[in-house]
């Protein structure tokens, strides 16, 4: 089976600042993959990447088969940034009836997916009322609405109570075991425990990419923050 996203030598320099260095990795279909690094160590530009948003400088990158970006991936990849992507003077359902007409989404989708994100009973609120964990939630739910293969989504969970940060990693389970690819990206390293695979990036560079099991037999240590730390001690 061919890789969700596979990425060789992949380098990118935003004016004189280079931002990713030499990224290789390949990430299989089907599965939650943590994007883990501290904040400026490179996650959102290769999401931005991945999702065809950014320029690079070098490298290959191909997403579900095709070169990333490719107009053919647009209903096939969907992307949740870390500010929501809404219309704050329409109502919840009003916003996510506009983005299932871009994608071609039947209207029936719109009150599943209102529901699959939590957000049943405020259908008719306006955006603009909602807290910034409802918002990301209607961010979510546009991404969802087209079915996507690959869902990228960066940093979903930040600002968001414990019990709905809960119910967003069991509804990611679940697409993940439909068969959806996740790339979840988090500066907060106990999420790992959520992921399938681990991706621990800094600098712009890739520490490692395994299991969290393998990770920490390999590093010996107790937690995935802990082996963060010795994979940094030791390319120091």
């Amino acid at each position: 089976m061919q890789p969700a996203v596979e990425i060789k030598n992949l380098s990118v320099k935003i004016g004189e600042a280079k931002i990713l260095h030499d990224f290789r990795v390949s990430l299989p279909v089907g599965k939650i993959i943590g994007l883990l690094g501290p904040s400026g160590a490179g996650k959102t530009t290769l999401m931005r990447v991945i999702v065809g948003r950014q320029k690079i400088s070098g490298g290959n990158v191909s997403v579900l088969g095709q070169p990333a970006g490719a107009a053919i991936l647009r209903s096939q990849v969907g992307y949740v940034t870390q500010a929501p992507s809404v219309y704050k003077d329409l109502s919840v359902a009003e916003n996510l009836r506009y983005f299932a007409a871009m994608v071609g989404a039947p209207k029936s989708r719109v009150g599943e997916i209102i529901a699959q994100v939590g957000l049943k009973g405020h259908e008719r609120q306006l955006a603009g009322s909602l807290s910034g964990g409802q918002l990301s939630r209607v961010s979510l739910a546009a991404a969802l609405l087209g079915q996507p293969e690959l869902l990228v989504l960066d940093e979903p969970t930040v600002g968001i109570d414990p019990l709905m940060r809960r119910d967003l990693w069991q509804r990611f389970r679940q697409l993940a075991e439909a068969g959806t690819t996740l790339i979840v990206s988090s500066h907060v390293m106990d999420e790992a425990a959520h992921c399938d695979e681990l991706l621990l990036v800094r600098d712009g560079r890739l520490l490692a990419y395994d299991s969290q099991a393998k990770l920490l037999q390999k590093t010996g240590a107790k937690n995935v923050e802990d082996a963060f730390l010795k994979l940094v001690e030791g390319k120091q």
